[in-house]
């Protein structure tokens, strides 16, 4: 510890960037960099070491942490852009078409990726010049790849100069629920895989320790991170943000639903300021509330707005019914007939959850369960053991159910109608994606069908109520 202050005061600094100076592209033109060059070529000229004489800056003070050289050896086999060729398309956007770097074409090739979706050929030409964007997106529409490609991209564009500490992350992900920072770090790692970039994980019910071993373990480029367990690091001085380029607020509708704006405004505040950081906010929703938070938050930022041709995706036959006393025998005979292979049931609190896990299992049903009581080591089993088929139900909350992206869901049902309508819509898109098709099925009864009005407005469709069918009721 000792050593490593010395020599920091001795001249041996981190040589990226001061402090106060951020990658970002508000402090200057936006770039325009060639594509599919070595990094080398992009590296911008080391800056001149400031006078000892000045107070040293946060990152000075870190004298604990150990340092960690920036080079690394690539393993990657050689790969030629001209091993993906895709056919421009009129009236779409092929990733081409954006100068990406060959590194990041590699994953987005393996990934099967030809041609961005609406929202990424809408903001991505605005983000890779370093814009702040604030893009209002429904989940499922390909916004996790439009800020990841941003944040890759730009660091493979401009790497740091000479060494750099650990703990400090040059690209913030925030997100408000375990589920779904575990998905964006996934699609992270395959995005990432040609590139020699780093990603972390930082959620809380894991193991803090070995979190903190991979902070400390090599140098990260990218962090993604629920609020609190992020901020249990700052408290401990074990991650710095004031070398953070990019800053992205992922859900932020949600995060504001679940009381986690105070926690993510103490974050933001560590972070350089708005005019030093490139800042992309996304939301499913734009209230008045969340337009004051991105005007704090952001810089002179563009605004997508995509709208979905339909709130609901066509490739799902939704279901409405009426039932009573018989809520459970329907649920049952459904999951035992034909065609029902893969089923996620959401309930609306984790009593009810809970409650319904153990009468399915006592029934012989193969059900797993979601919630925010469950620790997040068992979350994270189960939910591979959906993924892999072990389990043929899972049974989740709302907030537990956000992240879940698993191909091959056939039905889902709603054990309850949810309070908030665009949780419906959240629901019962986990089922009908990757070009399949599938069934929501959803229980009204005299205590909850006064909210389909509103959930029907949203659709901006007429839902048809039905008795179910009778086998359903034997």
């Amino acid at each position: 510890m000792i050593k490593g202050l010395v020599n920091r005061l001795s001249g041996k600094r981190v040589a990226d960037r001061s402090p106060g100076v951020a990658a970002s592209g508000h402090a200057q033109p936006p770039r325009h960099e060639p594509s599919h060059k070595p990094a080398a070529e992009h590296a911008a000229p080391a800056e001149k070491p400031r006078d000892d004489a000045q107070a040293p800056s946060p990152s000075e003070e870190k004298g604990s942490k150990r340092r960690r050289s920036r080079k690394r050896e690539s393993t990657a086999a050689p790969w030629s852009l001209d091993e993906f060729k895709v056919a421009p398309k009129e009236g779409e956007t092929r990733f081409h078409d954006l100068g990406l770097r060959d590194e990041l074409m590699h994953g987005i090739a393996d990934l099967g990726f030809h041609y961005c979706s609406p929202i990424q050929g809408a903001i991505l030409p605005h983000t890779l010049q370093g814009h702040d964007a604030i893009g209002k997106a429904q989940t499922g529409t390909g916004k996790t790849a439009a800020f990841l490609i941003t944040i890759f991209n730009d660091q493979l564009c401009n790497p740091p100069q000479g060494e750099r500490f650990v703990g400090e992350p040059r690209a913030l992900v925030i997100a408000p629920t375990r589920e779904l920072v575990m998905q964006i770090a996934a699609d992270a790692e395959q995005l990432a895989q040609h590139t020699g970039l780093q990603v972390a994980t930082l959620i809380g019910g894991m193991d803090y320790q070995k979190q903190l071993n991979r902070l400390q373990s090599t140098v990260v480029d990218l962090v993604v991170a629920t609020p609190g367990r992020l901020l249990d690091f700052m408290g401990r001085r074990d991650l710095f943000l004031d070398h953070v380029e990019i800053l992205v607020l992922d859900e932020a509708d949600r995060m504001l639903d679940m009381g986690f704006i105070p926690q993510v405004k103490r974050i933001v505040r560590e972070t350089p300021p708005k005019e030093n950081r490139q800042t992309l906010l996304f939301s499913a929703t734009f209230t008045q509330d969340i337009i004051n938070l991105s005007q704090q938050w952001t810089y002179q930022p563009i605004t997508v707005d995509i709208e979905p041709a339909s709130v609901a995706t066509s490739s799902v036959d939704q279901k409405i019914y009426l039932v009573s006393e018989q809520r459970y025998k329907v649920l049952n005979n459904l999951l035992r007939s034909e065609g029902c292979s893969c089923v996620i049931v959401f309930a609306n609190r984790r009593d009810q959850v809970r409650r319904l896990h153990e009468r399915l299992r006592k029934s012989g049903v193969s059900a797993g369960i979601l919630s925010g009581e469950i620790p997040q080591a068992k979350r994270t089993r189960t939910l591979e053991q959906f993924k892999l088929g072990e389990i043929k139900v899972l049974v989740a909350t709302d907030v537990a159910g956000r992240g879940i992206h698993v191909d091959g869901v056939s039905h889902v049902v709603n054990y309850n109608l949810p309070e908030d309508p665009e949780d419906y819509v959240h629901r019962i898109g986990r089922t009908g994606r990757a070009g399949a098709t599938g069934v929501s099925i959803s229980f009204a009864s005299e205590d909850d069908a006064f909210l389909l009005p509103d959930l029907e407005k949203l659709l901006g469709t007429k839902l048809e109520c039905t008795h179910p069918p009778a086998e359903l009721l034997l």
